[in-house]
């Protein structure tokens, strides 16, 4: 790990400090357009009846960051392109053409992700449509005071035209942050809105809780906290160390290879990803009950209850991606093939098909620890919330992502200034590595 100096300094490298800037300057622009709010809405109407409805809704504008209570042009939020994102890798178990595009490499990959745009265009509009009609029989519920000012196909058309346009722009933002950036985009989108969402959460704590504060409850709260954060940083470092051997081979007088290294496994290979699928399927039968469409209503309210029915579901979604993104991102034939092509192996275990069953095997094995940890960060926190009467909301979810992609925006920070400026990364002060100098004539 770089120092703390060294990470800092990433403005002496031009690259990462250009790559800085843009991520910082797109951002920015997300968080102003979150403010911008959809024509024909009474915006302080829609943030009482958001702020009154918890559950699901309460969820689904803490991963928008405020846009959802604002009726912004960025309501929808990037979750239009995770679920496309989740339909299409679905599709690649079951769909035969969609697998060989997976395998034919970059220009595949490119074909996939064109696709997937389609696919968040339709829902976008698919859910734009399901709001409008949603907000249109809405009211406040003090005032009684409708939130749409003049109801009717207009402003269906144009809530549609408008949000699906808001998470096309997202989606572009997403994906040139990825290209042009530092980390992954959506990632990135997403914990920028959870944590524009933190100050505010405070600040209706002490708001609902004032004169009533206990100092003891805080201090739960902080170390709570603090011991997620841990937990989330200790396993998203974690590793498995498998010993690679490279088989020595003569080249005239010189030997080489004999070296001994090793195959690097992440506990949590799926990253955030598995909390977010997962919070994107819940939030899908909101969109299908106000859609009118038969028995979605009662999954939404068993969801909306947040009682061990929806602790078990969720956690049970989560194993399900660990599982099923791992499987997809983490090849271990094509890591056995790479093996046998260096001359490499794993001491006691023959090249070819028994090094790549015993990779799966490790993979596996890891993969299910890593399933249980990431389950246990996003359900126990509600849990202990409900045990101590405190509102944690979905806090083991966000603290995830927030630490995971920070860790992850670090590292890639780190590797950065590792391939450029060695001195950046020891921190001001350190020796500079030197080449022989050649003396003068």
């Amino acid at each position: 790990m770089a120092s703390l100096a060294g990470i800092t300094s990433f403005y002496k490298v031009p690259e990462l400090r250009r790559r800085v800037i843009f991520t910082l300057v797109m951002l920015a622009v997300y968080r102003v357009g979150v403010f911008v709010t959809v024509p024909g809405v009474d915006r302080t109407a829609m943030k009482q009846f958001v702020r009154s409805q918890g559950g699901v809704v309460g969820f689904f504008n803490m991963f928008t960051g405020g846009a959802l209570e604002q009726l912004s042009i960025f309501a929808l939020g990037i979750m239009p392109y995770i679920s496309a994102s989740i339909i299409l890798q679905l599709m690649g178990m079951v769909y035969k053409p969609v697998e060989e595009l997976r395998k034919e490499g970059e220009q595949g990959r490119r074909r996939l992700d064109q696709y997937t745009r389609y696919g968040t265009v339709a829902l976008s509009l698919f859910q734009a449509f399901s709001i409008a009609t949603w907000l249109e029989g809405s009211t406040t519920g003090d005032v009684g005071a409708g939130i749409v000012n003049h109801p009717g196909f207009g402003f269906r058309l144009m809530t549609m035209i408008t949000l699906t346009t808001g998470t096309a722009f997202l989606m572009w933002i997403g994906e040139q942050i990825t290209e042009r950036g530092i980390s992954n985009g959506i990632s990135l989108l997403i914990f920028a809105g959870i944590i524009a969402d933190i100050p505010t959460s405070i600040a209706q704590y002490f708001a609902s809780n004032s004169g009533n504060v206990q100092p003891l409850t805080v201090a739960i709260i902080v170390a709570f906290v603090v011991m997620v954060i841990a937990t989330v940083a200790f396993f998203e470092n974690g590793r498995r160390q498998i010993p690679i051997v490279y088989s020595r081979r003569q080249v005239g007088r010189r030997v080489y290879g004999g070296q001994t290294a090793h195959l690097p496994l992440k506990v949590n290979t799926a990253g955030t990803i598995p909390p977010i699928f997962a919070s994107s399927l819940l939030m899908f039968p909101a969109t299908l009950a106000n859609m009118n469409v038969p028995g979605a209503d009662k999954l939404q309210a068993v969801i909306n209850r947040g009682d061990w029915v929806f602790n078990t579901g969720y956690a049970l979604l989560i194993v399900f991606f660990c599982f099923f993104y791992t499987n997809i991102t983490f090849q271990p034939v094509d890591v056995a093939e790479n093996l046998k092509k260096q001359q490499a192996n794993i001491p006691g275990i023959r090249p070819g098909k028994q090094t790549a069953d015993y990779i799966q095997r490790v993979v596996q094995r890891i993969t299910f620890g890593g399933a249980m940890y990431v389950a246990a960060v996003c359900v126990l926190p509600a849990i202990f919330g409900n045990m101590m009467r405190i509102q944690f909301g979905f806090g083991g979810t966000s603290l995830m992502i927030v630490v995971g992609v920070a860790l992850d925006t670090v590292n890639q920070i780190e590797a950065h200034m590792l391939t450029r400026s060695y001195e950046g990364l020891t921190g001001p002060g350190a020796g500079r590595l030197r080449g022989r100098q050649v003396p003068e004539a």
